[in-house]
Formats: structure tokens, sequence, C-alpha cells
């Protein structure tokens, strides 16, 4: 056991959360009762110094919790319950933010990270916003603090042992010292490349509402009503789209793993960073126009507090446990929920307290809004936001109400909607109109002066290009035999209305030779993502129906024996305009591009290991000879799907994985689709059910064949030909021995489309006799070699026959859901084009002020001469 890493790594924590609470309490005394900017510098050493301790001890804590996942200590609880021994290296960094403990030492970090911006470049701000980020800091680690202070408990600790957290099993209190082998492993659906990045993505934009709610709060203290938005909007700015592209790879995430058929299925920890994120980019919205044009700053002030309150709620859902069965994948509860409940409290309670006792001072804007100001449209688009928020909250918050009202001893009665999906998507489609229909109409606004001659001008292009691609849409979907809904013909109008209007923006300006508008192109993002989302989930279509007329089993259920289509292996079956042809299984082969055939290898006793049974070669290169030993990923297989087009005849393969997963209950079966891309849309097939390998076939009665060399025999709709008896290979797994006797024949099975090379082994190794038989899993053949008679040259095989190798296939088309990533890679742009715009103005702004404060006060008048 090693002891000393798990050590380290809780002193550092210890070290961490004295230093933040150092820093807190220091940057607190290095402003208080100063102007902003004149602060006590003897205080504001020590609290640099103390931060720069935090995020030293917080470095400290993630190489070693790190090291002990990598160096695979299973001694440790979070090691052995996250880890195993054969994960890819990439795989083990995903089990480092897959623990509660984890995750929260993950924002942690960024917050290190933000923090050292902040005290880089904000250095006028930097003691007030600094005493709040380490507040919130002091906050954080204590939920990884693994301290009990008599009946109390302070966080949960990622260095726990596993003998200390498993205290009641036998072999502990046998041998205290008791080091487990291997690890329980990484969560099938986490091992995915989206799980290395989307995680430190969402959290750095869980981390980005602090920015500006730090400066926000630090305004509110300080009596800096109107300074703080200046240097909180390009945090807001980079916080909004960073915490869209995570929403969103979330979104990919789901859509490559998860076999639902969508991207998007309106899970509370789903919904619970979504909210936030809407907040946020209204509080955005908010602070542009008090910026630009001196209103609404009451209203950024409340967005900007209330997103990082909805940050807060968020992480108490998703780790109290309070969601029960309401979520697939929110974390268990870890008895942490009251310190999360105070943890929300104390930072709700002070920043709604402070903003109520300075509401009265905050300057608001005595200009009156007509229907031709632009700020009224942006206003009212931040309230469609904000409102689309509220009802997500709502409804996600029910069982949190209900737990509340059991703590009080009054039962309720409240159920979460029977169809959620329904219930959030009716609601959030609307709300997409709103946004698409408001953000086109305030770009073209925002840069004109408006009147009602400028605005039907300036309107009546994109909406007449709006009517005629509407009517355009609609005649297309009625000539391909499909029905479109009122509702429907609305949210086209207003994603095209989007599109067009902020287009038409971007046009004007770059053809007037103004710099090109971030918020145009990231509003023109939107609009394809409303697009993309109204296509993709409004005409998915179903192609794999089972038209055989048959059941493909009573035990199915009815979606599945209807929307299914069944596959023998190497056997051609229609569905619609392709010819599938399901061709095998293979697994994944580190070292090896693609896939590798399973007939391919030879298992071993070591689940991880097998023999090549002949030459693994891809691209040309030979990676494996025969007999060599070969590392494979056993926990997935991957299932070959020929697609061949009719009309075109063009061909492709997709290989959709599953997993028989004992923790799916009964036959459960995790399965991923694999996925064939085209300009127009998507094929998404995955596999409903499959032959379950971890039941052994039921093999005939065998039936004795005696057959010498060339000689042939039928096996039920085949045949096979004795070619030769030859010395056996290695490639059995038979580790032979001198002395050893081991002959193996060699036989050609001819199956529909191929043949087969199988080779049963007869070996003697000290007068006793063994046999390894082989299989084809194509036909559901195996052939042993059970006697040889030299002297007539005449040899025995048994040969018995299974049920043949099938997979159930689910396959279905996705029109245009390009549309939605590709307006996703639009808004990020618009954004991160909007931070780099902001920041050269604000440079030019500040290089001429300087300038202006260097200049003689006389500078620019005539000068009498002496």
């Amino acid at each position: 056991m090693n002891l000393l890493i798990g050590n380290i790594g809780h002193l550092s924590v210890i070290v961490a959360f004295a230093a933040a609470l150092v820093a807190a309490y220091s940057y607190f005394q290095a402003t208080r009762g100063r102007a902003l900017g004149d602060d006590d510098t003897n205080w504001l050493r020590i609290a640099r110094g103390a931060f720069f301790v935090h995020g030293a001890a917080v470095l400290t804590i993630i190489g070693c919790l790190f090291n002990i996942i990598q160096a695979h200590r299973y001694e440790y609880y979070y090691a052995w319950s996250h880890s195993s021994n054969h994960l890819p290296v990439e795989y083990m960094i995903s089990c480092f933010w897959e623990g509660q403990e984890g995750s929260f030492l993950l924002w942690i970090f960024w917050h290190v990270v933000l923090g050292f911006f902040i005290i880089r470049f904000n250095r006028k701000w930097e003691a007030p916003v600094m005493a709040i980020f380490s507040g919130v800091q002091l906050f954080l680690v204590s939920m990884i603090l693994g301290i009990v202070l008599g009946d109390v408990k302070i966080g949960s600790s990622p260095f726990i042992l596993l003998r200390d957290f498993m205290t009641d099993l036998p072999v502990f209190k046998m041998n205290p010292d008791f080091v487990p082998k291997d690890g329980t492993g990484l969560n099938a659906l986490l091992q995915n490349y989206w799980m290395v990045i989307h995680p430190p993505t969402l959290f750095l934009g869980f981390a980005l509402t602090l920015v500006p709610f730090a400066f926000a709060i630090a305004g509110l203290w300080k009596r800096e009503l109107t300074a703080w938005v200046k240097p909180a909007l390009p945090w807001t700015l980079i916080g909004g789209g960073v915490l869209g592209v995570g929403v969103v790879m979330g979104a990919y995430w789901a859509y490559e793993t998860l076999n639902f058929g969508g991207y998007w299925n309106w899970d509370p920890v789903e919904n619970a960073v979504y909210i936030p994120w809407l907040v946020l980019v209204a509080s955005l919205h908010g602070m542009v126009l008090w910026q630009k044009r001196r209103t609404g700053l009451r209203t950024s002030f409340a967005l900007v507090v209330a997103t990082f309150v909805l940050i807060l709620y968020a992480t108490f859902l998703t780790r109290s446990g309070v969601l029960g069965n309401a979520s697939v994948h929110s974390f268990t509860d870890l008895g942490l929920s009251g310190q999360l409940f105070i943890y929300m409290a104390v930072f709700s309670v002070l920043a709604i307290a402070l903003l109520v006792y300075r509401w009265k001072e905050i300057p608001i804007s005595e200009k009156e809004l007509t229907l031709y100001n632009p700020e009224l449209w942006v206003f009212v688009g931040a309230t469609v936001l904000c409102l689309g928020a509220f009802q997500v909250l709502f409804t996600t918050s029910i069982p949190v109400y209900n737990s509340f009202m059991g703590l009080l001893g009054v039962k309720t009665n409240v159920a979460l909607p029977a169809d959620q999906i329904a219930h959030y998507s009716k609601a959030q489609l609307w709300m997409g109109v709103g946004v698409a229909l408001l953000s086109g109409i305030a770009q073209i606004m925002w840069w004109q002066r408006n009147d009602k001659t400028t605005l039907v001008n300036s309107l009546t292009a994109p909406t007449l290009l709006t009517l005629l691609g509407t009517a355009l849409v609609v005649l297309l979907v009625r000539y391909n035999g499909l029905t479109i809904s009122p509702a429907y013909v609305v949210l086209t109008l207003a994603g095209l209305f989007g599109v067009l209007a902020n287009f038409g923006t971007i046009f004007t300006l770059l053809r007037r030779g103004v710099r090109l508008s971030g918020g145009a192109v990231a509003h023109l993002g939107i609009a394809l993502m409303l697009l993309g989302v109204l296509a993709s989930a409004g005409y998915s279509n179903i192609i794999s129906r089972n038209v055989s007329g048959l059941l493909y089993s009573r035990e199915f259920d009815e979606s599945l024996n209807r929307d299914n289509v069944l596959l023998w292996r190497n056997e051609t079956t229609t569905m619609q305009n392709y010819d599938l042809t399901y061709t095998g299984q293979f697994f994944d082969v580190p070292g090896v591009p693609g896939y590798v055939d399973k007939q391919f290898l030879f298992r071993t006793d070591d689940d991880y290991k097998a023999l090549a049974r002949s030459p693994i070669v891809a691209g040309g290169k030979t990676y494996y000879k025969t007999g060599d030993t070969v590392a494979i990923m056993p926990e997935n297989t991957y299932y070959r799907i020929n697609y061949k087009d009719r009309k075109t005849g063009d061909q492709f393969a997709l290989y959709p994985r599953a997993q028989v997963n004992d923790e799916m209950g009964e036959g459960g079966l995790l399965a991923s689709p694999a996925i064939k891309k085209f300009w127009g849309h998507d094929i998404y097939s995955h596999v409903s059910s499959v032959l379950d390998p971890r039941k052994d076939k039921q093999w005939s009665e065998e039936k004795d064949h005696v057959l010498a060399v060339g000689d042939t025999i039928f096996l039920n709709d085949y045949f096979a030909v004795f070619r030769a008896i030859e010395p056996a290979h290695e490639t059995a797994g038979l580790n032979l021995q001198k002395g050893d006797l081991a002959l193996q024949a060699d036989m050609i099975v001819h199956g529909e489309k191929r043949q087969y090379h199988v080779h049963p082994v007869f070996v003697v190794r000290n007068r006793l006799v063994g046999r390894v038989p082989d299989e084809v899993d194509d036909l559901g053949v195996r052939l042993s070699l059970t006697n040889i008679d030299p002297t007539a040259g005449k040899f025995t095989f048994a040969v018995s026959t299974t049920q043949k190798d099938y997979v159930i296939l689910k396959a279905m088309e996705k029109p245009f859901i390009n549309l939605l990533w590709s307006g996703t890679l639009l808004m990020a742009f618009g954004f991160g084009l909007s931070v780099w715009q902001r920041g050269r103005k604000s440079s030019v702004a500040d290089a001429t002020e300087a300038a202006s404060a260097a200049a003689p006060a006389h500078a620019g008048r005539p000068q009498p001469v002496s």
C-alpha cells in the first residue's frame, strides 16, 4: 500500500482550504473602507501570496489524484471505483472527473486559472473581486475536505482508503492491507473521446459565470455601480460561448453514444446546465444594452446574480441526490446535501441582500423606449430567454419541491409530466421562434437609425425571402409525401427569418466597410441550430421497419418488433433503399487502425489478450503475424454492417457498438450507434438485440464422420473439404511442451458467399488425448477431430451445429442535422469574434486615454513666442 501519495494529497487539500481562507480575509481587509483601486498594499501582498499557495496546493491535489488513478493504486476508493488496469490513458483522464470529488476539483482548478488572469489583467478590481473568488474557493474546497468533526462530515475526500470506505467487508477484517488487483472500471458510456473534453469545457463555463458575478458584487460593494460592466463584459462573452459549446458537446456525446436516437432528452442534469446558460445569455444582452445605450443596468445586475445562483442550484440538484430516480446520470448522494445547501444559501442570500440594499442607487435610463428603439427588442429577447429558463426550472424543480415539503411533514402529489420530452419541447421551440425573430429584428435595427420608413425598407427583403423560402420548404415536404403542421410552418418561418435577417446584416456591414458583427454571426448560428433541431427531430425517419410480417420474439416489445430489421450473418437483407449485410463481430485492437475480425483471434485465459490466428493487416501493413500475442479491448463488440445503396451503388460499412452489461438487467444490452454522415442527412444505426455472449451456445448432438484427406462432407446447407493434416500451431493457445504431439486438420467450409478455414486440433500429452474444436461463427458449425487411424489414413470428425449469428438493427435518417452542429460552430465563432473585437476596442480606448493624460493641458493651442 502506498499511503504517502494519499497523505500528500489530503494535506494539500487542507493547505488549499486554509490558503483560500487567508486569501479571502486578506483581500477583504485590503479593500475594506477604501476606494476602488486604493488598496492596502500590505494586506494585498499577503492575499496574493495566499492565493498563489492555494493554486500550488490545488495543482498538487490534481497530481496526487491522477497518480493514484494512473498508477492503479486500488487501495484508494477513488481509483478502485472509477478505473481499471486496461483503460487507455485518455479514459484515465475521464476517470478523474467521473466522481463528485474529481468534478469539484476540476471546477476549483478553473477558478484558480481565472483568478490568476484577474490578478494579472484587472489590477484595479483585484481586491474586491478576488475576495469573492477566494470565498467561493473556500466553499468549493470544503466539498473535498473529508474531515469529520464530531457528528458533522465536511466534504468527501478523494484520498479515502478503500478499507475506510468499505469497513464492513470481511476481507479487510482478515487483512487490513488487502489491495484489489483490479478496479471496477469506468462507466462504458463514458469511454468516449467527448468525455475527455466535454466536462472540462462545461466546468470552465461554470467557472466563468463567477467572473461577472464577482465584478457585479464588487460594484455593489464599492458603489461602482456602472464601472463594473466594462471589465465584466468580455468575461461574460467568453462564458456564454464556452458554456454554450459545453452544452452542445454534451448533446453530441449523447448523439454518438446513447441509442435513444437523439441528442437531448430533457434529463434534469441536462436542464440544470441549460437553465443558467439561457440566463447568462440574457444577462449578456443586458450588459451590452448598458454599455452601448445606457439602459438596462438593473436588469444586468439581476441576471448576472441569477446566473451564478442558478449554477449553485444546478450543483445542488445534481450532487445532493434530491433528484432520486428523476435523472439517469446525476451523481450519487455522498451525504453532502446539507453542505451544498449551505453553500448555495450563503452566496444567494448575500448577493440578493446586497442587490436589494443598493437597488435604488443603481442608475436607470430616462430614455423612453418606443417600437423603433432596438433596445426594446433586445430587452424583449432577453425576457423570452428568461421565460424559457423559468419553464424548464419550474418543472425540473418538482422533485426538490416534493422533498422540501416532505421535510416539513407535508405530503405532496405533484408529479413530473408523463411525457417530459413533449412537455419541454413544445415550450422551448416556441421560445426558439421568439429568439430567432427578435434576434433578426434587433440586429437590423441596431445598425441603423430607425423610423417607420427605414424599418419597413430594411425588413421587406428578408421578410419576402422568408415567405418564399417557407413556401418552398412546405412544397418540398409535401412533394416527398410528408405532412407539415401549422406549428412547423411557423417554426420554419422563424428560423429562416433569423438566418436571412442576420446574414443580411452581416452582408450590409461588410459592404459598408464596417467590422463584422460578432452578435450577428452568433445569432445566425442560433437560427441555424433552430432549423437543424426542427428538421432532425421533426422529420427523423425510421428506415428499418419490419416488413416481414413476423414477430422476432414475443418477449420483445412492440417497437422492437416493428422498427427493427433482422440480419442473419452474411445474408443480404433489403431495407428501404439499401441492401444490408451483417458480416461479423470485431474487436478494438490498440495500435491497429479500424477494427479486427474476431475470427482472426484466438481468445486466451486473459480476457485482454488473444493469439493471432492469421496475419492482422490494415492498410497494407502487417501489424501482427500468425501466432503473435495481441492486446485487445474486449468490453465492446463492434458489429460490421455493410450498406449498399441500390440506386447509386455506393457502399459503406458501419460498426455499431454493443456491450452486454450485467448492470443493465436481464438481457441488458448497452448499445451505441454508428453514424454515416452525408451533407443532407445522417444514417444513424444501432443494434437492438444480439446473441447473448454470457450464455453458452446450445449445440446439437454431435455426428461423427470418418474421412480421408480429400473427402467432402455436407454440413446442413454447406459442404466442407478435408484438405490436409498438419502440425498444430500455437495459434490455438496450446502451450505446447517437449514430447507433445499436436496435429490439426485443415478443412475448408464453403458458405453462401465465402470459404472458411477450420482447424480442429488433436493433442497427445503424457499418453492423454485432448481435443480443441474449431467453430465457424458465420455458419453456426463446430468441428472436432476426435480420432486418428494412422494405418488406414482415416480421421474421425464430430460435427455439431447451433443457431446462426444475427443482429437486430435499428436505423434512422436524420435530415439536415448538420445545420445544428454547424450552427453551434457559428455561434461559438460569433462569441469569440465579439470578445476579440471588444479587446481591440478596449486597447485602442486605453491607449487614447493614456495619450490624453500624458499630453500637456495646453496642447493643441498656439503658444506665445518668448
